[in-house]
């Protein structure tokens, strides 16, 4: 009966002995699982915000160009916006360096760069303000150069002082003509290229497989520009592929254009009425009797009225 009694009490303290180590091994489990979780929310919440913080820096990326633009063809200086362009590239190959990434330092930095685009929209009303200036100047110009036609035909003692004065009128004419042209130029932003399957299917992302691109769409918008006429613009397209040659058929509409007063080729085009309203442009191209895209990188490159435009490209794999 001892005996019975003392085997009794051995089950009961080995029974207490593991019901102890099971709790310990079930306290430690859910706490490697509550430390798991911690993890993945941190991990979660830092490819967000390195997501967010790539979307941002492309945006401000893309309002960059678009000003450097403007204010080039209104004759302004763009160093400091080739400076933030510059930097903005440098900031996002850093992206590349999680371990590194601080959204607070990020925030900063795109701050900046939002503040100094908000500086050159004051500089670009400027510079269109002195633009009109210019074209009320070149009519002066206009009727000075009639003016001084005239007294030169009736006071011949001072014909070759008149003369001088219609040559110099007619040079500084043509520099305002110039430079109200070049102002008024279109100019395309977020150039995209899609790709088309035979079935009209629809890919983006810029790099595609060459047996799934039956046909290209490119797609972009024109900036508005208050010095443009609100008129009927021909847009060329120039594709060039992977070792520069343009791709050029005239059985789907290729041919020939004046590009800086020489003649040159285009490989599709395509007639808009422009209104002045950041409107969306596309323009389709297939490639014809060619089988397929070779493998690659190409150029898309836009021009409308004797000026380039903006260009965009895409890859072939």
């Amino acid at each position: 009966m001892e005996e019975s009694t003392q085997r009794s009490g051995i089950w009961k303290a080995g029974v207490a002995i593991l019901a102890v180590i099971a709790g310990i091994l079930g306290y430690l489990l859910n706490d490697a699982k509550s430390i798991n979780k911690n993890q993945d929310q941190v991990i979660n919440q830092k490819v967000e915000e390195l997501a967010s913080a790539r979307v941002r820096l492309d945006s401000v990326g893309s309002q960059l160009d678009a000003k450097i633009a403007q204010i080039k063809a209104l004759g302004g200086n763009v160093e400091s916006l080739e400076a933030a362009k510059k930097q903005l590239e440098s900031d996002k190959v850093q992206l590349r360096k999680v371990n590194a990434f601080s959204k607070q330092k990020y925030d900063v930095k795109i701050a900046d760069f939002v503040t100094l685009l908000a500086a050159k929209d004051a500089e670009l009303v400027q510079l269109k303000r002195e633009n009109t200036t210019l074209v009320a100047k070149n009519k002066d110009l206009f009727t000075q150069n009639s003016t001084l036609t005239n007294e030169n035909m009736g006071l011949k003692t001072d014909k070759q002082g008149l003369a001088d004065s219609v040559d110099n009128a007619y040079r500084r004419n043509r520099e305002l003509t110039a430079k109200v042209t070049r102002a008024s130029a279109l100019q395309a932003q977020f150039v995209q290229v899609l790709a088309l399957s035979d079935k009209n299917k629809e890919r983006d992302g810029g790099v595609y497989r060459a047996s799934k691109v039956d046909k290209i769409k490119v797609i972009f918008q024109l900036q508005p520009n208050p010095i443009a006429k609100q008129d009927i613009k021909t847009i060329f397209m120039r594709v060039l592929d992977p070792d520069g040659a343009m791709l050029y058929d005239s059985a789907v509409g290729s041919g020939n254009f004046d590009l800086f007063g020489k003649e040159s080729t285009y490989t599709a085009k395509k007639d808009i009425q422009f209104q002045n309203n950041g409107q969306g442009v596309e323009i389709i191209y297939g490639r014809g009797t060619a089988i397929q895209y070779r493998e690659g990188h190409y150029k898309i490159e836009l021009y409308a009225e004797g000026f380039k435009i903006g260009e965009g490209n895409f890859d072939i794999k």
